[in-house]
């Protein structure tokens, strides 16, 4: 059985804990998502990512990288001409903000060939992507990646997506609304950020989320909440989940990436979605006790 995960990873620069010193990594949201699977994930699993990188020495240790932690590369396609973007975390008081350097990542080809896109998700399980997979890309890109999940779906495959609204990543909120609704409205299951919701679409309360999402075409939707009650609705049953601990971040990083994470493989071991959701928890407030997306530590 096989995940793919569609995105763009990059070399990340976090703090440490040594004043004036930067650690340096490899992350992205889809990315981390994929990694958390695939630990969480057995055997029987395998997860693979798709995305396009250079030719540099950057982009061979992203490479590396996955093959090291056992995501498969087999659909990471290579660019001559660009390299993998940059990003740099800063914190204050837990809560993360970010500097990028990505305007010419390799990335924002992955969806140019949709023959390419075909082949990667032939025979895959699931499919996983984000707002800033779709983000990314060019309009074209864009109509070309929403399209292979389309027939993916209709031959099988379950279709993730977490909005992850990012604006500067679009040329304007209505573009990005339009583009988030359009992939959304495709997915079996959406994994949107209430506070995100809230703030871009107007959303007065975690039901209109829900609701929402739902009414474009969505077949499940699971609303995160910032550690506060998970309000979930759709085909997979309708409810909340309330007796979630709090958790008080060292770092945020990847707090939603990890959720989805511990949910997808709840989900995928046969937990209804109250567990799943739980379980999704569960292993956020272990990854924001740490530094940095990717935390061993918290498996």
């Amino acid at each position: 059985m096989r995940i793919l995960s569609m995105g763009e990873a990059m070399v990340e620069l976090g703090q440490s804990d040594q004043p004036g010193l930067w650690r340096v990594g490899i992350a992205g949201d889809t990315l981390n998502t994929a990694w958390y699977l695939r630990r969480l994930l057995g055997g029987d699993w395998q997860v693979d990512y798709l995305s396009r990188v250079g030719q540099g020495a950057f982009s061979q240790q992203m490479v590396d990288f996955l093959t090291a932690e056992g995501i498969g590369t087999a659909h990471v396609g290579r660019d001559p001409d660009s390299e993998i973007g940059l990003y740099a975390i800063s914190l204050k008081g837990g809560e993360r903000s970010f500097a990028y350097w990505r305007d010419t990542s390799a990335a924002r080809r992955l969806a140019d060939d949709p023959a390419v896109l075909d082949a990667a998700l032939d025979g895959a399980a699931l499919a996983y992507f984000s707002g800033i997979t779709v983000a990314i890309l060019p309009p074209e890109g864009r109509a070309n990646l929403l399209a292979a999940l389309a027939r993916a779906k209709a031959a099988g495959t379950r279709v993730v997506f977490d909005p992850n609204l990012r604006p500067r990543l679009w040329a304007d909120a209505a573009t990005m609304r339009q583009g988030i609704s359009d992939a959304a409205g495709g997915a079996d299951l959406v994994l949107p950020s209430f506070d995100d919701e809230a703030t871009h679409f107007g959303d007065a309360d975690p039901q209109a989320t829900v609701t929402r999402y739902l009414a474009l075409g969505a077949g499940q939707v699971v609303v995160k909440n910032g550690g506060g009650p998970i309000r979930f609705g759709g085909r997979d049953g309708t409810g909340t989940v309330t007796d979630l601990e709090p958790e008080t971040p060292v770092d945020s990083t990847a707090a939603g990436d990890s959720f989805n994470a511990g949910y997808l493989a709840a989900s995928l071991s046969g937990a209804d979605c109250a567990a799943a959701i739980a379980a999704g928890h569960d292993l956020s407030r272990k990854v924001i006790r740490h530094r940095g997306a990717l935390v061993a530590e918290a498996l």
